[in-house]
């Protein structure tokens, strides 16, 4: 995700996060396993499509730490992802003071991990861009998950991935947890991109949005190391509906003349 400012060489960034054992829980031949895939990237492009209808509020907070746990420097922004007067989703900035981070510069593929990687959806289209594994079954917070391992097959040039792992509902079949970090082509070598775990609620009853982003580690360099800590909140879930309602009528329809007053 970050990297030193040219005066130092970055290395390797590794996460302290738990991963947990999988048992099978239940025998699944290859083609059960393979339907489940296909369903779930079905209602995962379902949900895809109704995202594109909310708006909510999206809060990011990257700390450069010491090695007493202070932090030394920020990087923050506060934006609504909302609905203009031409109907188009875009996105306003609230609140994004000065940065102050001191060895640690954020890039375009941080931004492209944050849009699109961190809140991983994986639909229908993308599954030929993927090697998915089956891991076994696991119950996350009283949720029976089926769990899968994901990597992508080739980077393209341009093209951000996720790599690692994720939990599908075995009732809603939608992910309500992601695992990894995002993955590409570097145009810098000394470029790294952090692990992450995103974690989902239901919100409308219906889907499971992204709500949480957590990233909790040191990056190592050369010239030493650096804690960071990143979080991302995703809040105030609102479905946008237009004020305006529009009446279309068929001229293939013939509409009834008004009577003449009668004088």
């Amino acid at each position: 995700m970050a990297r030193l400012f040219p005066l130092a060489a970055a290395a390797g960034l590794a996460l302290a996060l738990h991963l947990p054992s999988f048992a099978d829980g239940e025998d699944l031949s290859p083609a059960e396993i393979q339907q489940i895939i296909e369903k779930f990237a079905a209602k995962e492009a379902e949900f895809a499509r109704a995202r594109e209808n909310y708006t909510y509020r999206q809060s990011v907070r990257f700390l450069e730490l010491d090695n007493g746990g202070n932090v030394v420097g920020k990087w923050e922004v506060v934006s609504d992802i909302i609905f203009g007067g031409d109907g188009k989703r875009t996105e306003r900035v609230v609140r994004a003071p000065v940065p102050t981070l001191r060895n640690i510069i954020l890039e375009p593929e941080d931004e492209q991990d944050l849009r699109n990687v961190q809140p991983f959806v994986l639909q229908t289209k993308d599954l030929p861009k993927y090697d998915i594994r089956y891991l076994g079954k696991e119950t996350l917070d009283e949720i029976p998950c089926y769990v899968f391992s994901v990597k992508p097959k080739k980077l393209e040039k341009g093209e951000r991935y996720f790599q690692g792992q994720i939990w599908v509902d075995d009732r809603d079949l939608q992910i309500v947890k992601t695992y990894g970090r995002g993955v590409g082509i570097k145009r810098n070598k000394n470029s790294q991109y952090p692990k992450f775990e995103t974690y989902r609620e239901q919100i409308d009853g219906k889907y499971w949005f992204p709500t949480y982003t957590i990233a909790n580690d040191t990056l190592h360099f050369e010239n030493g190391s650096i804690p960071i800590k990143m979080t991302v909140k995703y809040e105030d879930y609102k479905q946008f509906k237009a004020d305006t309602v529009i009446t279309f009528t068929d001229p293939a329809i013939e509409q009834p003349k008004p009577e003449p007053k009668k004088p």
